[in-house]
């Protein structure tokens, strides 16, 4: 990765990780209070908040961790460094929601069964004290959510928690207005498959990153067509495109052209079309002619210039 590149991700942690350390403060302190409130008014819809809540805890932690590794250095051993960790950060968060919504659903099915006695007064305030705390820790992590995997899962599990709270408050209402004693089932039921589906979104994508698997947002007959339509280009093969982390999108192929293309011109307009159209910095091309015998490889990266890796060794 260029220095430039590295740069910018580590002023960009630095932001995380203040962000991220209030959020998990702010959960950490609330999260007790609603175990404690969940236990005296019996309410099953508060103790799933706050185990929620400890995922919550659980995923802002693992996230601090990936951010930790992801800014290790790259090694002989580990060429492309500790980016990865945080995709398996990611859909780990991704199991642990699943598996606790699970719970919760048996849980409620059993309470559903027999209900007892909830406190529906208290139930509701302590529950609006956990979407006030939701809401503000929600909107902390909204910033990084949309093209971080690992802050997706974290700000996943947070919005599960604000759906949680509201659940909780308009079966508090529901118990204390009309004696419902299911509804406390009922919205932690509810919240559960929301959230699972959530959840089994964030597997699916962390899966298809580990996999190297082609990013959702690129279709990978656009990126050839694209590169057909250089002037020069007679061919395109063994074209890959894949995540290496979040927001690090890296493409290696064999273009075939001509021998009379001076390669430096063909390359730059290679990568500047494949940078206007779909964002990707990060390439390795290998040159050929049209009767496909190899001449040269290059790389590419955010903000250098391309390089013969070859010739540099030598």
């Amino acid at each position: 990765m260029s220095a430039n590149h590295e740069n910018q991700r580590g002023r960009d942690n630095r932001s995380k990780v203040k962000v991220i350390s209030i959020a998990l403060a702010m959960t950490f302190v609330y999260m007790i209070a609603e175990a404690v409130g969940g236990w005296l008014t019996n309410s099953l819809a508060l103790l799933a908040d706050a185990g929620h809540m400890l995922t919550d805890v659980a995923a802002m932690a693992l996230t601090l961790a990936a951010i930790w590794f992801g800014s290790r250095p790259a090694t002989a051993r580990k060429t492309f460094g500790y980016y990865r960790f945080e995709i398996l950060a990611a859909f780990v968060n991704g199991i642990a929601l699943a598996l606790l919504s699970i719970w919760v659903i048996w849980e409620a099915i059993i309470r559903w069964q027999s209900p007892g006695e909830i406190h529906g007064m208290q139930m509701s305030a302590i529950a609006f004290g956990g979407l006030v705390v939701n809401v503000i820790v929600a909107k902390l992590l909204h910033g990084g959510h949309t093209h971080d995997l690992n802050m997706r899962g974290a700000f996943l599990h947070v919005v599960g928690d604000l759906l949680g709270s509201v659940a909780a408050i308009i079966a508090g209402v529901l118990i204390l207005a009309f004696g419902w004693l299911w509804a406390d089932a009922a919205s932690s039921i509810l919240i559960s498959l929301i959230i699972i589906y959530g959840a089994w979104r964030l597997i699916v994508e962390s899966v298809n990153v580990l996999l190297e698997g082609t990013p959702g947002h690129i279709d990978l007959g656009s990126v050839e067509a694209e590169i057909l339509g250089t002037d020069g280009v007679s061919g395109v093969h063994d074209l890959h495109v894949w995540t290496i982390s979040s927001g690090i999108i890296a493409l290696s192929a064999h273009i075939n052209h001509h021998e009379s293309i001076a390669h430096s011109e063909l390359l730059v307009a290679v990568k500047d079309r494949l940078h206007e159209s779909f964002g990707i910095d990060h390439l390795t091309i290998q040159m050929e002619t049209v009767d496909h015998k190899a001449e040269a490889l290059y790389v590419c990266e955010t903000g250098t210039r391309c390089f013969e890796p070859a010739r540099q060794a030598g």
